[in-house]
């Protein structure tokens, strides 16, 4: 089976989005419209949830220019769902509860990369990979029976993997104190997270993915008994402690 293949960049979000697409039934031209769809789409999405943008919706808000009623439908599906995730994590993961107010980061962006995903399968891609610093989404695997391998960085030293996940579908995120330095804060605490070095999540739902990789790293094993829960019975995560490199997974 022969399958056309793009890959694409997109500067975004205050990073590089990568996008490895193919299909066996679209050519190439078509793959290249359905990202060129997808680009307007998170451009969009970066108008709408920056923190850094002056007159995002996002930064209204958080200014108390604007009410969420006032917002965009999709700014409050994802109030509403980080109200969700907020919830599911025991309060672990709490985009209120930082400096200047609702800051939908640790959600946002898997949820527009599932929303990517979604919008390119209606366009005929079979196959693809979309890597947001990181947090990845993904579906159909590279190839018809070979899934994405996903390797996972060493929190001190970018060049060395330390985990490889093979996954099909679904999407998978991972939040350290490499990112930006030790800038999670424990809700509950308002101090400097504690919990982890490192964790990742996967799953069926990258926003979900996303904000409980956020909430691991505040909890650490303290967060384990959370996968126990109903909802998140298709979630698993992976993670590194935050005074050696002792790592557990469930």
């Amino acid at each position: 089976m022969t399958l056309a293949r793009v890959r694409a960049e997109i500067e975004t979000w205050g990073t590089i989005i990568f996008i490895d697409a193919s299909s066996s039934t679209i050519n190439e031209s078509a793959i290249q419209s359905s990202i060129d769809k997808v680009r307007d789409f998170l451009y969009e999405v970066d108008e709408v949830f920056s923190t850094y943008k002056e007159q995002s919706q996002v930064s209204r808000l958080r200014r108390g220019e604007i009410k969420i009623v006032d917002c965009s439908p999709d700014l409050q599906e994802v109030w509403q769902l980080c109200h969700e995730a907020k919830l599911l994590s025991d309060g672990y993961f709490d985009p209120w509860c930082v400096e200047g107010g609702f800051d939908p980061s640790g959600y946002v962006k898997g949820w527009a990369s599932d929303r990517a995903i979604a919008m390119m399968k209606a366009d005929g891609v079979e196959h693809i990979q979309i890597n947001s610093a990181g947090d990845l989404s993904l579906a159909g695997g590279h190839e018809p029976g070979k899934p994405w391998s996903i390797g996972i960085r060493h929190p001190e030293d970018a060049q060395t993997i330390v985990k490889v996940f093979d996954i099909t579908d679904g999407a998978i995120a991972t939040s350290g104190t490499y990112e930006r330095g030790s800038h999670i804060k424990d809700p509950h605490t308002g101090l400097i997270a504690l919990g982890a070095r490192s964790a990742t999540v996967y799953g069926p739902n990258g926003g979900i993915a996303d904000a409980l990789a956020t909430a691991l790293i505040v909890a650490g094993k303290d967060g384990a008994y959370l996968f126990q829960k109903p909802e998140l019975s298709e979630y698993h995560c992976w993670v590194i402690e935050r005074h050696n490199d002792e790592a557990w997974a469930i």
